[in-house]
Order: C-alpha cells, then structure tokens, then sequence
C-alpha cells in the first residue's frame, strides 16, 4: 500500500512541479458526466484536472514550498488544475463551466509560488486571453517609436508640400 501512495505522491508532485500555477477546486456533487465534460474543456487550454487526496497534496505542497495558506483549504473534495501555459484561460473555463453547472467552487490558488485567494483566481478568468495580452503590450511598446518616427519625418514632409506647392504655382 505504501508504494502505491509513493506513486500517487510522485504523480501530482510531477505535475505540480512543471506547472507554474495550481488551481484547487471542490468537485462535490459533480456528475461523472460533468466531470469529464471539464476534463475535456480544460485539456483544450492545455490544463489538467486531477482528483486528488488532500492528504498527498499536502505532502507535495509542503515538499515544493509553496505558501502554507494553500493546505488550510486543503479539505473536502478536492481537484487541482495544473498546466503548462497560460493560467487565465484555465481559470476562465474553471469559472464559466462552474456557472453552467451550478457547482464547482474555486477555493484558490498558486501562480509562481505565490498564493491566490479564491476572488484573485476568479480574477484571473476575467482577463483577456494571453495573446490579446501580448499584442496590448507589444502595443504601449510601439507607441513612442511610432510617434518619434512621426516627429522626425515631419520636417522632409513639410519641405516635401512646400516644393509641390510652389511647383504647382509655377
């Protein structure tokens, strides 16, 4: 029995490991259906849902340091959502699928070892998705260059329309 636990351990602390976050959720009263259904949305943002003992959460919890806040909502039936990329759009599925459903409480969460409380991960789901993130910020990025390219090109343009004016009278 004992190696089975190991085992077990060592699953979710292989996938807590190579997630930057960790979304903890309370799957009681889920249909098996429902719970697939989640799987399957989830597994389209490149996350993954897992049953999982609190006992053994605990265990790699306390093994990867992450905050000690997170083992204090460690109880009940418990879920965790791990992935590898953009946490936002696990959050968001978590939270839509949730309204459907009418079950499904997000409790908290990890993002880069830092805790979350269950509003900030609700919060999370309220953001844009990664790539429109990226394209705002490449955006404000751009934004001076285009003005001083504007600036600089102002003076040849003004001397450019003064010649066709004058051309244009002669």
């Amino acid at each position: 029995m004992k190696a089975l636990k190991k085992i077990a351990i060592d699953q979710i602390l292989e996938r807590v490991s190579a997630s930057p976050f960790l979304i903890v959720v309370d799957y009681g009263g889920m249909k098996v259906s429902e719970f697939e259904e989640l799987r399957k949305r989830l597994r389209g943002t490149g996350a993954k849902l897992q049953v999982a003992k609190n006992t053994f959460v605990k265990q790699v919890v306390s093994s990867v340091d992450y905050p000690e806040e997170l083992a204090s909502h460690l109880s009940g039936q418990t879920a965790i959502v791990t992935g590898e990329t953009d946490v936002c759009a696990s959050a968001k599925v978590l939270k839509t699928y949730a309204k459907e459903i009418g079950k499904l409480p997000i409790r908290c969460g990890v993002l880069d070892g830092s805790f979350l409380e269950q509003a900030q991960v609700v919060a999370l789901a309220d953001l844009p998705p990664l790539e429109i993130l990226r394209a705002q910020l490449l955006g404000v990025f751009n934004s001076p260059a285009q003005k001083l390219v504007s600036v600089l090109n102002e003076p040849g343009a003004s001397l450019a329309r003064v010649l066709q004016a004058k051309a244009d009278q002669g």
